[in-house]
């Protein structure tokens, strides 16, 4: 795997790539800080997973990974942010923004290995189902479907506070019933391969907060990327896309 560490303390971005390359035999790059790494994946850098520090000047993680997925030729790539911060709204705003996973400093070498395992198990672009399939099977034009996919978006886009809000409260059952909603709208969507994350997680008997939010916003993801796949159809003369 290629994999970017960004991190402006030297002693911390040394010690991440130290962990990095102790798990196995990894393309490592480094950059200074979010303004280095964004030149960096400008000129054309692909890496499979991205390690950001969270709080750095010039570009801080956040805006980092704001401008990724903004952006349709990196939105996929992978980037778990790294911060002293564990409090759950740190950890939530993370994940809202499309972080794909969050670790907490000190470092532990289980954590990383985990982040390694987990994406280059994983596809950088879970499986969708092709746009004009799912018109097909929808019976819908083009712009209806990316109103359903906009508002599907803007669900998911509070789905992670409610979720937390009810387990937090106690009522797993309104939880598991809101996910499972959201699960249907997936599989409508033709969202497969996030839909299948989110059903693996939705298996388990005790619902896990920290997995949730990685599969609701891994959802997230799938569905602003099929709204790209979406708006570059070409268009028939004198008609919608189709």
């Amino acid at each position: 795997m290629k994999v970017l560490v960004v991190d402006d303390d030297v002693v911390s971005r040394m010690v991440l790539m130290h962990l990095v390359d102790s798990c196995g035999a990894h393309d490592i790059v480094e950059a200074e800080d979010g303004a280095a790494a964004w030149a960096l994946l400008a000129e054309g850098l692909r890496p499979d997973l991205c390690f950001c520090d969270l709080r750095m000047p010039r570009l801080s993680g956040m805006e980092l990974l704001q401008k990724v997925r903004a952006d349709s030729a990196l939105a996929s790539m992978p980037l778990v942010l790294v911060s002293s911060a564990n409090d759950q709204e740190t950890v939530h705003e993370a994940v809202q923004a499309g972080a794909t996973g969050y670790i907490v400093k000190p470092f532990q070498q289980e954590q990383v290995r985990e982040q390694l395992d987990a994406h280059a198990a994983a596809p950088a672009v879970l499986p969708l189902e092709a746009p004009a399939q799912t018109l097909q099977r929808l019976a819908v034009d083009s712009d209806r479907l990316l109103a359903y996919l906009n508002g599907f978006q803007e669900q998911l886009k509070s789905a992670g506070v409610q979720v937390e809000t009810l387990l937090g409260h106690g009522e797993p059952a309104q939880a598991r019933q809101l996910v499972e909603r959201l699960h249907l709208g997936g599989v409508t969507l033709g969202l497969h391969g996030a839909v299948a994350q989110l059903g693996a997680v939705l298996q388990a008997p005790t619902l896990d907060g920290r997995q949730l939010l990685l599969a609701l916003a891994a959802l997230q993801r799938s569905a602003a990327h099929q709204t790209r796949q979406v708006q570059l159809m070409p268009s028939r003369p004198g008609g919608t896309a189709q």
